[in-house]
């Protein structure tokens, strides 16, 4: 049980008497489709009185990237506060006579999926503004294990990127909530609805639960799998496969010769994952129109394969293929190379061409992560390290300040 499935069931508790806010998308569903839009609604004694909007919007239907400004819902008539505008973070007015901040999104569990930033902005305004925020918690949809990539440093703080954490996090939505207001500089009044029934090692296929996409580009669990790794190629000129059926999943361009990188790729024999060459044309986003000669990516083993350092060593070999071609993407709005602030610091882009780079950055990579498990300790709700089979039904953690 999600904390959406709970929620009317703990809800009076939690908001009885309050005029709240909810920052939701499709993804805010229970076991039985309704939507979290719809039982906040139903929740006795509470008022909904706004809605908050990350990137995609409030329905899901926007591409990535867009950008929109604060609206009305035309099926309930109430205010669409705009989190992926001119602003990311709540401005004090949308919080003016506002009790409570509801969220609930599916998120990935990756720094550089925009919807972990969103949240940190959220919890650092409602703790100014002295609003409560209260997350229905939902599965990191690949289990709570999956730590990869190294951490985001100082410096290269952006939407992508809002903490100090590994590309993967291994934690719910709502632990890292936990987490989050543990270690901020001024604490915000946190609830969190925790799961029942789920443990760290159950991927979301493990859950029963129905799949939402969270974005139009994540369409299934297979695409999740790979996109700590392939997205790092939203930072070149390679397509990530946007424009496509199977974003993430199949990469490529005009100019690659996709059977020599196809046969290095699979020469390094890289645990749970096979890579087969593939020609096609997006219909949006990069190469537009082109044909694209590139891979598709296999995951034949989920618990060994490595999502980070496979879509790291990618990089290293198109580099060494393909010198000429290759390009890494120009900065953002802040002046920082877009490969920058995904992978949290320069350091691949300045040096993944030296000799012996790969292997220096993986153990950098893995160092964060050891390091990563003992910052994430103390705010897990369902078992930790230590117990990797044992599961938690969540009944002592219905509501955690």
């Amino acid at each position: 049980m999600t904390g959406a499935d709970r929620l009317l069931s703990v809800g009076r508790e939690l908001l009885q008497g309050k005029r709240f806010a909810l920052l939701t998308n499709p993804t805010g569903i229970n076991a039985e489709l309704r939507s979290t839009i719809e039982l906040c609604r139903q929740v006795e004694g509470a008022q909904l009185a706004a809605f908050f909007a990350c990137e995609h919007g409030l329905r899901n239907e926007r591409q990535a990237g867009v950008r929109f400004e604060d609206e009305d819902d035309p099926v309930t008539g109430l205010p669409v506060y705009s989190l992926y505008g001119s602003r990311y973070k709540p401005a004090p007015y949308m919080l003016r006579g506002i009790d409570a901040l509801v969220v609930d999104i599916q998120d990935l569990g990756v720094r550089f999926y925009t919807y972990l930033t969103t949240l940190v902005y959220v919890m650092e305004a409602c703790a100014a503004a002295g609003v409560e925020v209260i997350v229905l918690d939902r599965p990191n949809p690949l289990g709570g294990y999956r730590i990869e990539g190294g951490f985001l440093q100082e410096g290269f703080h952006s939407m992508v990127g809002a903490w100090r954490m590994p590309a993967a996090t291994g934690m719910t939505i709502g632990e890292f909530a936990r987490l989050v207001s543990a270690e901020m500089d001024v604490p915000c009044k946190l609830q969190v609805v925790a799961l029942q029934g789920w443990d760290r090692s159950m991927e979301y296929g493990d859950t029963g639960l129905p799949w939402m996409m969270p974005s139009p580009n994540i369409p299934t669990i297979d695409t999740v799998r790979v996109y700590t790794g392939t997205c790092l190629l939203e930072g070149t000129n390679i397509s990530e496969g946007r424009g496509t059926t199977r974003p993430f999943e199949t990469v490529g361009a005009p100019w690659m010769d996709n059977a020599k990188v196809c046969r290095v790729m699979s020469e390094m024999d890289l645990p749970g994952v096979r890579f087969h060459s593939v020609t096609y044309t997006p219909t949006f986003s990069k190469y537009a129109g082109e044909l694209c000669r590139g891979l598709m990516i296999y995951v034949t083993d989920k618990s060994a394969f490595r999502s980070a350092e496979t879509g790291l060593r990618l990089l290293h070999a198109m580099i060494d293929l393909h010198p000429s071609e290759f390009k890494w993407r120009g900065a953002n709005e802040d002046g920082l190379p877009f490969i920058d602030i995904l992978t949290g610091s320069d350091t691949v882009r300045r040096t993944l061409a030296e000799p012996g780079a790969v292997d220096r950055i993986l153990q950098s990579w893995r160092e964060d992560a050891e390091s990563w498990k003992q910052i994430r300790g103390p705010y897990l709700l369902y078992g930790d390290e230590t117990s990797r089979h044992a599961g938690s039904d969540g009944k002592e953690a219905s509501h955690h300040a």
